[in-house]
C-alpha cells in the first residue's frame, strides 16, 4: 500500500516514521527544520492520518512493505530510514526485509527487544478497549508516558498538541497497530547485521524506552552514534525539535 506522505526539502531522502498512536503530523518540526538539509518524507502509517487501514492482518512486515511501496511511488531507491517509538520498530523491520534500500538508520526512543508476555497482554487490552469505547483509554493511560516531566510541567502547548494527536487517533488503526507491535520479533540480530551507519536517539527523561535500551541498540550496531536529548521524554522529536534536528543534521553530514 502506498502511504499518504508529506514531503519537504531536497537532497538525500530521509524517511521519518511516526510514534504510536500519532500520525505524521508529529514531524512538523522536522519538516520545517530539516528541509534545508535533506528531503524529508513523513508517511502516515497504515490507518493513521491520511492512510487507509486496509484488510491485512496486523504485522510489522505489512507496515515495512508499505514504506517500501511508498518509496517506489516517490521514486526513491535508497533512503535514510528513521522512526520514533513504533516508527523505530517499523524501521528495524524495514532493515530486515529491505536491507538493500537502507542508506542509514535513525532509531529514536525505541527498543530492539520483543515485548514480554505482560506487555503483549496489555497491548491486547488496549486494542479491545479502544475498539469498544474509543480513545479515552489512550488519554488516560498512554498520553502521560509519551512526554517527559519537563514537558508536562513547563511546555503546556507541546503537551496539548500531543494530547490532540492522541485524541485524533482512529480506534481501528490503534487496535491494529497495538496487535502488530505485540507480535514483533527481537531485532538485535538485525541490528548486528546492519551494513549501514546508524544514529540512536533517546530523550534523557524517556521512561518507556529509557537510555539503557538506546545504549543496547547502539552497542549491537556495527557503526552507531548515540545522541541524548536533554529535558525530553519519549517524544523527543516533538518535545525538543531543535535539539533532535541538530543531532540528525550532524549525523547526515557525517555520512556524506
Amino acid at each position: 500500500m502506498r502511504l499518504y506522505s508529506r514531503v519537504t526539502g531536497d537532497g538525500v531522502s530521509v524517511v521519518l516514521l511516526h510514534a504510536f498512536p500519532l500520525s505524521s503530523a508529529m514531524w512538523l518540526g522536522q519538516r520545517e527544520g530539516l528541509s534545508g538539509v535533506c528531503r524529508v518524507i513523513t508517511p502516515d502509517l497504515r490507518g493513521f492520518g491520511g492512510s487507509p487501514l486496509g484488510e491485512q492482518e496486523p504485522s510489522l512486515e505489512v507496515m515495512a512493505d508499505d514504506v517500501a511501496e511508498t518509496l517506489d511511488a516517490e521514486g526513491v531507491d535508497r533512503a535514510v530510514i528513521g522512526g520514533q517509538s513504533m516508527g523505530g520498530y517499523v524501521a528495524m523491520e524495514f532493515c530486515r526485509r529491505h536491507p538493500e534500500r537502507v542508506l542509514a538508520v535513525i532509531l529514536a526512543d525505541t527498543k530492539a527487544s520483543a515485548d514480554p508476555e505482560a506487555a503483549r497482554a496489555n497491548r491486547e487490552r488496549i486494542a479491545q478497549a479502544v475498539t469498544r469505547d474509543g480513545t479515552g483509554i489512550l488519554v488516560r493511560e498512554v498520553l502521560p508516558g509519551l512526554v517527559g516531566p519537563t514537558t508536562r510541567e513547563r511546555r503546556a502547548m507541546v503537551y496539548g498538541r500531543v494530547r490532540g494527536l492522541v485524541q485524533a487517533a482512529p480506534p481501528g488503526a490503534v487496535a491494529w497497530a497495538s496487535r502488530a507491535m505485540a507480535r514483533r520479533p527481537d531485532s538485535f540480530d538485525t541490528l548486528r547485521a546492519l551494513k549501514a551507519p546508524a544514529l540512536v536517539i533517546v530523550g534523557e527523561e524517556d521512561e518507556l524506552s529509557p537510555r539503557a535500551d538506546a545504549e543496547a541498540m547502539a552497542e549491537a550496531l556495527p557503526d552507531a552514534r548515540l545522541a541524548v536529548i536533554e529535558q525530553a521524554g519519549h517524544l523527543s522529536a516533538v518535545e525538543r525539535p531543535e535539539s533532535f534536528n541538530r543531532a540528525v543534521a550532524a549525523f547526515l553530514r557525517s555520512i556524506g
